[in-house]
């Protein structure tokens, strides 16, 4: 299990020192990314990570209408990894092949309520990553809703079924209680956020870890 530290946040300096927070702790990075119009918040743009020296690999997550738009944007933030969510987006296979199109890893994000068979089966075949949110998009310090467990558990059949390689990602309120039967139900990482940087990193890390 893997976990990846999540910042969202409109304060460049916050994000700065958040990322240096996290130096030699861990490999990778999420960044969200919220443009007012798929929630009801806004965030930094992908473009502020360019001018940031970090060793870590960046995972944007975009919370946005057309995420296919903001593509550019992101390969400009030195993004390795760009998530969008299915829920704005007009063609899942477009959005994939244009990520695919500039060297970067790719990954569908769908909300809370969104199932799993809005996902295109096609593109499940090409795709690095499905993240699944466990809270409403949009808001950071959100509790877990357990009812994603069941829809990690079915994404987990299909890939099983259909011997597809993506990983599985749970992003939202993820603790010490709930990361063990995350884990358990097929997810290969997890996002967090606030409760993660609420303290000491290193500690908290290795209290989710041992759970």
């Amino acid at each position: 299990m893997e976990i990846i530290p999540a910042i969202l946040t409109n304060d460049k300096q916050e994000l700065e020192e958040k990322m240096a927070r996290l130096a030699g702790l861990v490999k990778r990075v999420q960044i969200d990314i919220i443009d007012g119009v798929f929630s009801d918040n806004k965030t930094v743009l992908p473009d502020a990570l360019g001018s940031i020296e970090t060793e870590l690999l960046i995972d944007f997550q975009l919370m946005t209408k057309e995420p296919i738009d903001w593509i550019e944007h992101c390969v400009r933030g030195m993004a390795e990894r760009i998530f969008g969510q299915i829920e704005m987006m007009s063609s899942q296979e477009e959005f994939v092949g244009k990520v695919q199109e500039v060297g970067a890893k790719v990954g569908l994000a769908l909300d809370l309520d969104t199932p799993i068979e809005r996902l295109d089966t096609v593109i499940l075949t090409n795709i690095d990553a499905v993240l699944l949110m466990s809270v409403k998009a949009g808001f950071g310090g959100q509790n877990f809703d357990p009812h994603i467990i069941s829809k990690i558990k079915a994404l987990d059949e299909i890939r099983v079924r259909d011997n597809t390689p993506f990983v599985i990602c749970v992003d939202g309120g993820i603790n010490e209680a709930n990361i063990k039967e995350v884990r358990q139900a097929g997810a290969d990482e997890v996002a967090i956020g606030r409760r993660l940087f609420a303290g000491d990193v290193e500690e908290n890390l290795k209290r989710l870890l041992g759970s």
